[in-house]
């Protein structure tokens, strides 16, 4: 039993590690977009890694809201609360 808990552990916490260099990438563009506003840089070149930034936030997104769904959702003990909280978050971002 403590092995399974050990494991969803480390696992957890790999996912977060994975989530946060996601995060951490997103922001780097974002700042290289900024910088690219700052020189002036052609609007169809900013546009597309805007785009890029865009791309990275829905997966980001996704891989989030199936964490939701996997550990909040899944082991709620209040299941029609849960599942109205579901419904607005999906409602929300999507």
């Amino acid at each position: 039993m403590k092995r399974t808990t050990l494991k969803k552990k480390v696992e957890t916490r790999t996912d977060l590690e994975s989530m946060v260099n996601r995060l951490n990438r997103i922001e780097g563009q974002v700042r290289g977009v900024k910088g690219m506003i700052e020189k002036e840089s052609p609007c169809n070149d900013v546009l597309n890694q805007v785009a890029s930034i865009q791309s990275a936030l829905n997966s980001f997104k996704k891989i989030l809201f199936e964490r939701h769904l996997r550990t909040c959702v899944k082991h709620s003990d209040d299941s029609d609360q849960k599942l109205d909280e579901l419904v607005e978050t999906i409602n929300f971002i999507f």
